[in-house]
């Protein structure tokens, strides 16, 4: 009998304790049920302040009163005039229209809020919420919109250069900038951008913060001609140029580029080429200053020369990260979303530039480059505005131990800069301004 009893006894422990669990587990799992519930009740559709849009949101009431109204704050904002906005928009609208069962947002809405945030620089939330359109919506409409405008326009206004359009960059060099043979200036740029997720230190860049690689070639008139965007910022800048497109195309000869030609006024044929700084390679189709130390008068001479010319792609860097000022600050994306911006706002800069017929209009106004008074260069504005450490110089790219024919030639150019068939009257001033020559 006592027996049983403890039989039965065992059971009820075990019953209660599979009760107990069972319990414990309901709890449980309806207190997840219920948050669940709960969180899910308290998302909207569609957030209620976002309802209001068009009676607050910018597009429907700034923005329209900006592009019918009052065209300069228009400009300001937005970084083109009314007319050329009509144009752009009507160039990307196709790729831009979508079709939804909810009310999709406007092809110029997206365009509006897209030039905004990178005409301005401020954060995706700050731009979504003028709008009155949710963040993540506003992060989606910028990346597609960008890379809308670089497919519609890359084709336009950054085609692939052929022989006929570099003999025509080389002609406006030696006109514009008397350095004959050029066909660009080169330079390259490190783009902060926030730390990648599961990267490490692969975009960690030697100036210690996290970049992509902007490498890029302008004209004479400070169009982009061609650009390479997105390598790794802990790549060493030689393994940047050498792995660029551009870099490996002038190396192994694939490149499409006119023939040598007579130097101007003489009988010497030269081949052409692209201006560089000390960073750059001295290579037949790289042309680069002399070493700075023990510089003597020729070689001096041929430095401000280059200079002049290679000038221009400082500019052209100096006009982007002035009008488009979300270069002043770290890309809080990922680096392929880095490098769509980037590549849209080339575009952008070359559209904007040639829609305008070039230097002197409201996007590239003569003060804001460098120039020339009375023979001595006068720093451009962008110089004064950028002094953001987002956008940084590249060291040196590549080897500096140039052959001796290398150099031999780099040693023709010198001499014909120097020669009557070559001088310009301001060179001997310029190459020695504010240094104290002792000639006794």
């Amino acid at each position: 009998m006592l027996r049983n009893r403890k039989k039965h006894l065992k059971r009820l422990q075990k019953l209660l304790v599979i009760l107990s669990i069972s319990w414990n587990y309901y709890m449980a799992t309806s207190s997840d049920v219920l948050q669940k519930l709960s969180k899910v009740n308290r998302r909207w559709w569609v957030r209620p302040v976002h309802f209001d849009k068009e009676k607050c949101g910018h597009y429907d009431n700034l923005f329209h009163y900006l592009l019918n109204e009052d065209h300069e704050l228009f400009y300001k904002d937005y970084r083109m005039s009314a007319e050329q906005y009509d144009h752009l928009l009507t160039m990307v609208q196709p790729q831009l229209q979508k079709f939804s069962k909810r009310i999709p947002h406007p092809p110029s809405l997206r365009l509006a809020l897209t030039l905004s945030f990178l005409a301005h620089g401020d954060s995706v939330s700050t731009t979504a919420r003028g709008f009155r359109i949710g963040k993540s919506t506003a992060y989606e409409i910028i990346y597609e919109t960008c890379n809308v405008i670089w497919n519609v326009l890359q084709p336009i206004y950054l085609p692939k250069p052929t022989a006929e359009s570099w003999k025509n960059i080389a002609e406006k060099f030696y006109t514009i900038w008397n350095f004959p043979n050029c066909i660009g200036a080169v330079d390259g740029k490190h783009i902060q951008i926030q730390c990648p997720p599961k990267t490490g230190s692969l975009y960690y860049n030697y100036k210690q913060f996290f970049s992509i690689v902007l490498m890029a070639a302008a004209d004479a008139e400070y169009k982009f001609t061609w650009v390479h965007i997105g390598d790794y910022g802990s790549m060493s800048d030689g393994g940047v140029w050498a792995e660029s497109a551009l870099g490996s195309a002038l190396e192994d000869g694939s490149l499409d580029l006119p023939l040598s030609c007579f130097l101007p006024n003489t009988n010497i044929m030269f081949p052409h080429f692209f201006v560089g700084n000390e960073a750059f390679p001295l290579k037949t189709y790289m042309m680069r200053p002399y070493p700075k130390r023990d510089l003597g008068g020729p070689e001096r001479i041929f430095n401000y020369r280059l200079s002049r010319a290679r000038r221009v792609v400082e500019n052209s860097f100096g006009i982007l990260t002035t009008k488009w000022r979300v270069l002043r600050r770290s890309l809080c994306c990922s680096p392929d979303n880095a490098e769509v911006i980037v590549k849209a706002l080339i575009c952008l800069h070359n559209f904007l530039l040639t829609k305008e017929g070039g230097v002197g209009g409201r996007y590239c106004p003569r003060g804001l480059l460098d120039h020339e008074v009375n023979g001595i260069v006068e720093p451009g504005a962008w110089r004064n505005e950028n002094n953001s450490p987002h956008i940084q110089e590249l060291h040196r790219t590549g080897s500096n131990n140039a052959g001796r024919a290398i150099i031999n030639l780099r040693n023709v150019l010198r001499d014909y800069v120097n020669s009557d068939e070559g001088a310009v009257e301001w060179q001997w001033d310029q190459a020695f301004h504010n240094i104290n020559m002792n000639l006794n």
